[in-house]
C-alpha cells in the first residue's frame, strides 16, 4: 500500500528508496515533472531531476556519416562493466555497443538512408529495456569533415582508373582512431537501386562486395594494384571502401568503421572497360539515354536558376553553395570546368524529389550546357536528398549518383558524348526566376520592410516580426534595453543606461517544423542557436538538416535558416547587436503582416496594426510606437526559450510588451554631448539617422557603426536581388558560330558563318528591354546556293 501511495503522490514512475519518493527521468526525457524537470532547460534553471544526465544523454561526437560506423561515447551516464549495450535508432535499427575499461558506454552509429537528427535509445540489458535517450546527427558524406572519413588519395585517379593513361597503384588513408583495432579489413561495398522507378518497389541498398585486404595493420594507409572485378561484381559501378576491425566478420553491418566517400568504381570495373573505356562508356550512355526517355519529365517542376552570381549568392532562402564548386574555397569545379561557383536549390521538387544546380563564370554570368560542358545542370535526384528520405530518389547522395552523376561519367568524362547527357539535363535559364523580397531589423532596433519603408521601434518585449497564416510562417523577435558603452567622463568610467532597446533573440518556425531560436549569448559577442529549446553545437558540423528546415552556421556570428517555402532568415552578430534579414519569395505576396510589413509592393499600406488598421502618419514616432506595441505576441503563441530566471521574470511572467518602458523618440541634438563628434564622424551617407540615434541615444559608437554597416549591407542586398531580364539562349546558326554567351538585357551576340557560307539575317543581335532579341533570325547559306538564287 505504501509503495502504491508513493507512486501516486509522485505522479510518475519512481526509483524507490526507503522512506523517499523522488521522480526520475527514465523514459521521461523532455518532460517537466511535478517536483523536478527532465526538459533540456533544466540545467540552466537548476531544477533537473537527480538522474537527468543519466537518462537524457549527451554524446561525443554527436555526428557522423550516414554510412554509419562512428563510435561515440555516452557522456555522464554510468554503466556496469558487465552491461550489454544495445543502441536502437529511429525505433527499429539496432547496433551493438560496449562498455570500456573506464565504465564509459559506447554506441556505434548505423547505416542510414537519411540525414538529420535521429532519435536513439540505449539498453544496458541486451535489448530487454531501453531506458536512456538521445539524438544523433546523420550527415551527407559530401558535407562531412575529412577527419571523420577515410580519404582517397588523388580521388580523380580512382574515378578515371582504366581510362587512357590512368593506372598504377591506388592509395587511401584514414585516422587510425576511427577504428580501434590492431588489424583491419579493407572491404568494398556497392550501392544499387532496384525495382521500377517511382513505385513503392523502388529501393536502394548498400551491400558487401568483396575484401581488398584482410588482417592489414591499422597504420592509417593502404595501397593496392586494382584488378578487374570478376563475375557479377563488375555490375556495381558506385561504391565505397570500408575499413573495419579484423576481429569482426566481413560483410557485417553497423560496426565501427571508417568509410570513404561514395565514388564511381572505375578501378574495379570489368576487363572490357580497360580494353576500350570510351566504347564501354558509350554503350552505358546509350542505355541511360533509353532509360531517360521512359522516365517522367521532372524539368517543369524545378525552380529556375538566378540570372547572375550576385542573385544566386543573395537568395539564401532558396539556394546554397554547392560544396563541389565554391568560390570561397578556390573554385575546384571538377564537374563544371569554366565555372567559378555553383549553387544548389535547397529544396527538392515536390513530386519527383528533383534538384537544380546553377553555375556561374568569373564574370558572374550563368553558364549554360548549350554553350559549355561546365554549364548548370538539373538533377533527377537532389544531391542532398529530401524528406522523407530512405527511398529513391530521395536517398541523400546515392540516388543522385545513380541517376545524374554516373551518367555524366558515361557520356562526358569517360567518353565524348555529352550531347546525350545534355539532352536530358539541359540548363534552365533564368527567364522564370523571380527574386525574393528582403526586409531587415538592425541596431536599436530599426526596421526596413519588404516594400522599403524604414522606421524605428524601441519597445521592450516580444513581438511578431513576420506572420503569414497562408504559408504558416512565424518569426518573432525579443528586444531588451541597450547598455551604453563605458566612456571617461570627469575621469570616472561610467556605464550609461539608455532608453533604447535592441533585438536580442529571434525565434521561428514554419508549419509543424522544428522551432529554431537564434539569440545573443552572454557578453553579446556570439550567437547561440537553439533547436526546440536545446542549444546546438556547431563544433563538428556547420550544416544541419532539421525537421522542416535547414540550418547553416559557418561561424559563431553567422546563422542562416531555410524553410521549405523558400523563406530564409539570416542572423548576423555585429558589435553586440543582431542584424536579422528575412527573405521571402514571390509566393508570400499579400500574405504577410507584422513589424516587417505587408509585402505587396505598395509602401503606403506597409505598417498595419494587429487589428488591421493602417498607420496614418509614419513620421509620428508615438503612432509608430503604438503600431509596434500592437504586435506583442500572446503567451500561447510564444516560440522563445525561457531558461533563466531573468527571462522568466522579464518576459514569460510579465506582459509581452512592457508598457512602463518609454524610449527616447527623437535624437537629442547637443553640441556639448561627448559623443557628438563621433556621431558626426561615423554617421554619413544613407541610414545616418539610424546611426546617430544609436550613438546619441543608445550611447554606443560601436552599435552606431554596426548600424551603418547593416544599412549598407541591406542596400547592397536589395541591389543584388534586383530583377534581371533575360532574352534566353541564342543558338549559333547551322554552319556558323557565335561570339557571346551572355543573354541578359543589353547583351550583344555576334553571329558569323563558316568558310563557304554566307550570312542571311542579322549578324549582331541585342537583348532588348522587352525580352526579345533584336534583328532577324540568322542563317548560313552556301555560296553556290546564293549564286543560283541571284541568277534566277
Amino acid at each position: 500500500f505504501r509503495k502504491i501511495l508513493s507512486i501516486y503522490i509522485c505522479g510518475t514512475k519512481v526509483k524507490q528508496q526507503p522512506g523517499v519518493c523522488r521522480q526520475t527521468c527514465e523514459k521521461n526525457c523532455g518532460k517537466n515533472l511535478d517536483s523536478c524537470s527532465c526538459h533540456t532547460t533544466c540545467t540552466s534553471l537548476a531544477n533537473c531531476c537527480a538522474d537527468y544526465k543519466e537518462y537524457c544523454v549527451d554524446i561525443s561526437p554527436y555526428s557522423g556519416s550516414l554510412f554509419g560506423g562512428t563510435d561515440f561515447i555516452i557522456l555522464d551516464a554510468s554503466f556496469e562493466t558487465a552491461s550489454e549495450i544495445e543502441c536502437r535508432f529511429n525505433g527499429n535499427i539496432s547496433t551493438v555497443g560496449y562498455v570500456d575499461d573506464g565504465g564509459t558506454g559506447h554506441c556505434i552509429s548505423p547505416l542510414l538512408y537519411e540525414t538529420g537528427w535521429i532519435p536513439f535509445e540505449i539498453s544496458s540489458d541486451n535489448g530487454t529495456t531501453f531506458t536512456r535517450a538521445g539524438t544523433w546527427l546523420s550527415v551527407h558524406t559530401g558535407k562531412l569533415d575529412s577527419k571523420f572519413k577515410a580519404i582517397l588519395d588523388n580521388s580523380t585517379k580512382w574515378q578515371y582508373y582504366g581510362t587512357p593513361n590512368v593506372g598504377g597503384t591506388l592509395e587511401m588513408t584514414w585516422n587510425t582512431s576511427l577504428v580501434r583495432a590492431e588489424k583491419v579489413n579493407i572491404e568494398l561495398w556497392g550501392y544499387r537501386e532496384t525495382g521500377e522507378p517511382y513505385t513503392e518497389y523502388w529501393l536502394g541498398e548498400w551491400h558487401y562486395l568483396y575484401s581488398l585486404a584482410k588482417d592489414h595493420p591499422n597504420n592509417g594507409s593502404f595501397s593496392f594494384l586494382p584488378k578487374p572485378a570478376e563475375n557479377s561484381f563488375s555490375s556495381s559501378e558506385l561504391g565505397s571502401v570500408r575499413v573495419s576491425s579484423s576481429i569482426l566478420l566481413v560483410m557485417l553491418r553497423n560496426v565501427q568503421a571508417a568509410w570513404t566517400e561514395d565514388h564511381a568504381l572505375a578501378w574495379h570495373l570489368e576487363e572490357n572497360f580497360r580494353k576500350d573505356s570510351a566504347g564501354w562508356a558509350l554503350d552505358k550512355c546509350l542505355a541511360w539515354d533509353e532509360l531517360e526517355n521512359q522516365l517522367p519529365n521532372f524539368l517543369s517542376e524545378i525552380i529556375d536558376c538566378p540570372c547572375t552570381l550576385a542573385q544566386a549568392r543573395a537568395d539564401t532562402g532558396r539556394f546554397h553553395t554547392d560544396y563541389g564548386c565554391d568560390i570561397e574555397k578556390g573554385s575546384v569545379c571538377t564537374y563544371h570546368p569554366g565555372s567559378v561557383h555553383c549553387v544548389r536549390a535547397i529544396q527538392a521538387s515536390p513530386k519527383y524529389g528533383a534538384g537544380q544546380q546553377c553555375c556561374y563564370d568569373s564574370t558572374g554570368t550563368q553558364v549554360l550546357t548549350a554553350d559549355s560542358i561546365g554549364g548548370s545542370t538539373p538533377d533527377r535526384a537532389h544531391d542532398w536528398g529530401s524528406p522523407p528520405y530512405k527511398k529513391p530518389p530521395r536517398i541523400p547522395g546515392q540516388s543522385h549518383w545513380i541517376y545524374d552523376v554516373l551518367s555524366f561519367y558515361y557520356c562526358c568524362l569517360w567518353s565524348d558524348n555529352c550531347h546525350y547527357y545534355f539532352k536530358h539535363r539541359p540548363s534552365s535559364d533564368c527567364r522564370r526566376y523571380k527574386s525574393p523580397q528582403s526586409a531587415v531589423v538592425f541596431g536599436d532596433p530599426h526596421f526596413i520592410t519588404f516594400d522599403g519603408t524604414s522606421y524605428s521601434f524601441n519597445g521592450k518585449g516580444e513581438y511578431t516580426l513576420v506572420i503569414s497564416a497562408e504559408k504558416q510562417l512565424t518569426i518573432q523577435g525579443r528586444t531588451e534595453p541597450v547598455t551604453g558603452e563605458p566612456f571617461i567622463y570627469l575621469i570616472i568610467p561610467l556605464l550609461e543606461t539608455t532608453n533604447a532597446t535592441k533585438l536580442s533573440s529571434v525565434a521561428m518556425r514554419e508549419a509543424s517544423s522544428d522551432i529554431i531560436e537564434v539569440r545573443l549569448v552572454s557578453g553579446n559577442s556570439d550567437l547561440e542557436v537553439l533547436l526546440n529549446q536545446k542549444t546546438l553545437s556547431f563544433t563538428e558540423q556547420t550544416w544541419m538538416d532539421l525537421y522542416g528546415a535547414f540550418l547553416f552556421s559557418p561561424t559563431s556570428t553567422n546563422v542562416t535558416v531555410m524553410f521549405p517555402s523558400g523563406a530564409g532568415v539570416e542572423v548576423r552578430q555585429r558589435e553586440g547587436t543582431m542584424t536579422t534579414t528575412v527573405l521571402l519569395p514571390e509566393d508570400f505576396k499579400d500574405a504577410t503582416l507584422g513589424l516587417l510589413g505587408k509585402m505587396n509592393g505598395d509602401a503606403k499600406d506597409d505598417l498595419v496594426f494587429s487589428n488591421g488598421s493602417v498607420v496614418q502618419n509614419s513620421s509620428n514616432p508615438e503612432e509608430l510606437f503604438s503600431f509596434g506595441a500592437s504586435w506583442a505576441i500572446a503567451n500561447e503563441s510564444a516560440l522563445f526559450t525561457y531558461d533563466s530566471e531573468y527571462l522568466l521574470e522579464t518576459y514569460y511572467r510579465a506582459p509581452r510588451h512592457d508598457t512602463s518602458f518609454i524610449p527616447v523618440f527623437l535624437v537629442p541634438e547637443s553640441p556639448d554631448d561627448p559623443l557628438a563628434n563621433q556621431a558626426a564622424t561615423i554617421c554619413s551617407g544613407g541610414g545616418s539617422q539610424f546611426c546617430r540615434y544609436d550613438i546619441l541615444v543608445g550611447r554606443s559608437p560601436g552599435i552606431g557603426n554596426a548600424t551603418r554597416m547593416s544599412f549598407q549591407s541591406h542596400v547592397s542586398l536589395v541591389e543584388d536581388l534586383k530583377p534581371v531580364l533575360s532574352c534566353g539562349w541564342l543558338s549559333p546558326p547551322d554552319n556558323g558560330k557565335k561570339e557571346g554567351t551572355t543573354y541578359l538585357q543589353g547583351a550583344k551576340v555576334r553571329l558569323s558563318c563558316n568558310e563557304g557560307y554566307n550570312l542571311k539575317g542579322s549578324a549582331l543581335r541585342l537583348c532588348q528591354a522587352d525580352g526579345q532579341w533584336s534583328g532577324e533570325e540568322t542563317r548560313c547559306v552556301q555560296e553556290c546556293e546564293m549564286h543560283k538564287n541571284i541568277i534566277k
